[in-house]
């Protein structure tokens, strides 16, 4: 008998799903059901606020319930209990009444998640894009909530998202709560765009080294820049460096964050090798946000973990966000003892970051007069999550048989793949921009629709084509976004999601001329001919 059901990644266990004790990702069939637990009772919380009001903590509860169950976010069945607890307790409060009704009706009752896994399987894949799109957008609003920002509207899709996955909905019903959920993703983007420009500036184009210095360090991984912002203050003085680690390395493109001298470089390559790149590190690793893989004996000891993040027995830095424990083991520890000159996947002593809608668009009257000038023939966007599944060097070998009258931006960690390649310059721009984290991809968007007004055209009428990697459920609120916008003849990979059904995979190569990647070779020619 199958213990548990999960199939919400792109390497989940034979492109089907993961039904043993243990997932792909690491999580043991606990964990996993006690996710399933978590969204049903996030479900029967968004019932119960279809027919009453909310308190004050209820659209925190809904994205915090939300983001926890993204892949590789939460290991911890402690922490997830409490959540489950947190969102009963929640129900009570708005409706304190139900519980000990003589005659219950059941409408605010937790949901079966078996109920959507058992489902019939269009019903389960539409289901299944509106929830792990969600999961996803949550994870968005929740680093914007951080910095106070917040958007009535996200919100309230939250809620409505939920309730359409308990409902007994046809196709005809849930395509248009699909639809909504890149809609919804789509301000939820611009949100967190404007929290963190508004909080840290407009970031600017930077070389960041690879390097590692001699002497103490911490290493912080994940998305979150108000995390770095606290950690940056707290070893200011102390003769610690701090680097960063997968999707923190755009941080060094923040006017108010790249002023801090300690803030060195970024330590490792792709996020999915850490267990071998952290094994013998003489520094502490602090996790914000996902990415978090199971942790090794090898450096148990040093990783930490704070926001939503947890795992078992690590240090968990709660809300007062007293990095001391961390501080105190990069002293113990004392890092390197001689600089230590690593390198990218592809041999490259530093990479390049910053590139996002404001640096761009800066110079768009360049980009443009290079378009029209004919040295700049084709805009390719290469990015999204990065992965372990064999395949992924198909991204690699696409950029570097590109020709060299194009383009590539790239976001997401996708990028490690590719990004410390030299690909030199077209008329005074860098021919590789990286634009940024996974949430980012609003800069990609906002330049898209500026050059299609450049040009008078549509953006499918653009010399841009968009080749995704995808691995978890930020890519699927984002890829959802874009079809939202009615973007054309994406390919993606390096698989495509388990939960498309044929029907519904049929009716997004039919209406928005979805594809796999095939070869470097094939795509480049079908894209540049």
């Amino acid at each position: 008998m199958n213990q548990m059901f999960c199939f919400q990644c792109e390497q989940t266990a034979g492109c089907s799903g993961c039904t043993g004790k243990t997932g792909v990702c690491g999580k043991s069939f606990k964990t996993t059901n006690l996710q399933d637990e978590l969204t049903g009772a996030l479900i029967g919380l968004a019932r119960v606020c279809a027919s009453h009001p909310k308190t004050p903590q209820t659209d925190r509860l809904i994205i915090e319930g939300l983001f926890t169950t993204v892949t590789n976010v939460n290991f911890s069945d402690d922490s997830i209990r409490k959540l489950i607890d947190r969102v009963s307790q929640e129900k009570d409060q708005i409706v304190p009444g139900c519980a000990g009704c003589l005659s219950r009706c059941g409408n605010t009752d937790s949901y079966d998640m078996q109920n959507l896994w058992n489902a019939p399987e269009d019903i389960r894949s539409l289901k299944s894009l509106i929830l792990f799109g969600i999961r996803g957008m949550a994870a968005y609003a929740y680093h914007a909530l951080v910095l106070g920002y917040t958007d009535d509207e996200v919100n309230s899709f939250f809620y409505q998202a939920l309730f359409a996955i308990g409902e007994d909905w046809g196709m005809e019903e849930l395509l248009p709560v699909v639809m909504g959920v890149g809609k919804a993703n789509l301000a939820c983007m611009e949100l967190l765009d404007k929290a963190n420009t508004e909080t840290f500036g407009i970031p600017s184009p930077i070389s960041v080294p690879l390097t590692v210095e001699k002497g103490p360090f911490i290493v912080i991984s994940g998305h979150d820049l108000y995390d770095l912002k606290l950690l940056l203050e707290q070893t200011k003085g102390k003769g610690i460096a701090v680097y960063t680690h997968g999707e923190m390395l755009p941080a060094h493109a923040y006017p108010e964050l790249k002023k801090y001298s300690h803030l060195k470089g970024n330590f490792g390559t792709a996020w999915q090798n850490q267990q071998k790149e952290f094994a013998h590190l003489p520094a502490p690793i602090l996790f914000t946000t996902n990415c978090l893989m199971p942790v090794k004996e090898s450096y148990q000891d040093r990783v930490f973990t704070t926001e939503l993040v947890s795992y078992p027995e690590m240090v968990h830095i709660g809300p007062d966000k007293d990095f001391t424990p961390v501080i105190e083991k990069a002293l113990e520890l004392g890092g390197f003892e001689q600089d230590q000159h690593f390198t990218g996947i592809n041999g490259g002593s530093s990479v390049t970051t910053g590139f996002g809608h404001g640096a761009v668009l800066s110079v768009a009257e360049q980009v443009v007069s290079a378009v029209k000038a004919g040295a700049i023939r084709h805009f390719l966007l290469v990015g999204g999550c990065d992965g372990a599944r064999p395949g992924r060097n198909y991204y690699t070998d696409l950029v570097k048989q590109a020709p060299k009258d194009t383009v590539i931006l790239t976001l997401a960690c996708g990028k490690y793949r590719f990004h410390d390649l030299d690909l030199g310059e077209i008329g005074g721009l860098p021919r590789l921009m990286d634009m940024g984290q996974c949430n980012d991809a609003y800069s990609a968007i906002r330049v898209a629709l500026a050059l299609a007004d450049a040009f008078d055209c549509e953006v499918n009428d653009l010399p841009l084509s968009l080749v995704l990697s995808w691995y978890e459920q930020k890519a699927v609120c984002i890829l959802l976004t874009l079809l939202y916008l009615g973007i054309k003849n994406i390919r993606l990979g390096p698989t495509l999601p388990a939960f498309l059904s044929p029907n519904v995979l049929q009716f997004l190569v039919k209406n928005f001329g979805i594809s796999p990647i095939s070869t470097p070779e094939k795509d480049l020619q079908d894209i540049l001919r």
